[in-house]
């Protein structure tokens, strides 16, 4: 199995090719499309994680799925024989694209954490909160929070997101859509980190889109609740006032921090263990949270 890096469509619209997604127009709608590319610290990764798209959109579209009552999404069709032409002639795209609605994109991320890791570690450790919310003295590493938190971050397109008050929020969005994402994004991780944790999977945290539809509806659109937004950590090893092992991106990143990599370009290219380990982490996440294994026998070039 190979892995899929880039697409070329000869008839097709490009719109953009991000650090994985390639972005097709089809009149009103967009064909996305999760390629194997993987990034860590604002670099595209060499070589690929073959299969990798494919899970990114198909566990996406279980909980895009799951969760349709709560709220809309962007997904038009997820079948290939259901594009239209000439992306449906184009078997490389089937499994890891969508047909999705074309939105306008609410330009905040919508953070929800659950567990004190990572940036909000880090700022926890300076100021004693999150995000500017005051959170208890004495908390440890990867330690669940008293409840879950809601922490906006800006979209950039190059460099880091960065983290955001709420005040700041409303005055990016105004503040009845920014209380409906908060809302929204608080009620969506609580249901989410319910199922996972009966399935032996802690979502630590994890980060959602929304876009505006043609009615200024709120719809869920990107991805949703996989390795690369979310933290996710085996409750069998979770132990609090330490990092966790985790079947996400986390393992990418903990290993370049090991390679004496200055973080700027060119990243050093990505062993064979360290490409299998990622997959085999990205495949144990869709397994335990969907119920299935995934098959990637036809996830290639």
């Amino acid at each position: 199995m190979s892995a899929l890096l880039t697409t070329e469509i000869p008839q097709g619209q490009l719109v953009s090719r991000g650090k994985v997604r390639d972005v097709y127009a089809a009149d009103d709608t967009l064909i996305l499309v999760a390629t194997d590319r993987i990034s860590a610290f604002d670099c595209v990764l060499s070589p690929g994680i073959p299969g990798r798209g494919t899970i990114l959109t198909e566990l996406s579209n279980f909980w895009f799925n799951r969760f349709s009552d709560l709220v809309p999404n962007h997904i038009v069709a997820t079948d290939l024989a259901d594009f239209p032409t000439p992306y449906s002639g184009h078997p490389e795209l089937a499994r890891r694209s969508i047909l999705a609605q074309h939105l306008d994109p609410i330009q905040v991320e919508c953070v929800a954490r659950g567990y004190i890791t990572g940036s909000g570690w880090k700022e926890y450790q300076q100021d004693g909160t999150v995000c500017s919310i005051q959170l208890p003295a004495g908390l440890v590493e990867s330690q669940q929070l008293p409840e879950p938190i809601f922490t906006p971050a800006t979209k950039e397109t190059t460099g880091h997101d960065e983290n955001i008050s709420f005040d700041r929020m409303v005055s990016i969005v105004g503040g009845e859509t920014a209380e409906a994402l908060r809302d929204l994004t608080l009620r969506l991780y609580n249901e989410a980190a319910r199922c996972a944790l009966e399935r032996g999977i802690i979502i630590a945290d994890t980060k959602f889109e929304f876009g505006f539809d043609g009615d200024r509806r709120i719809v869920w659109m990107d991805e949703a609740l996989t390795p690369d937004s979310s933290r996710f950590w085996p409750v069998s090893e979770f132990e609090p006032g330490r990092s966790q092992p985790s079947f996400d991106k986390q393992y990418v990143r903990d290993w370049l921090e090991t390679s004496e990599w200055n973080k700027e370009p060119p990243a050093p290219v990505l062993p064979a263990n360290v490409v299998q380990g990622t997959l085999d982490r990205y495949k144990e996440a869709y397994s335990r949270l969907t119920g299935t294994e995934i098959d990637l026998s036809t996830a290639s070039e």
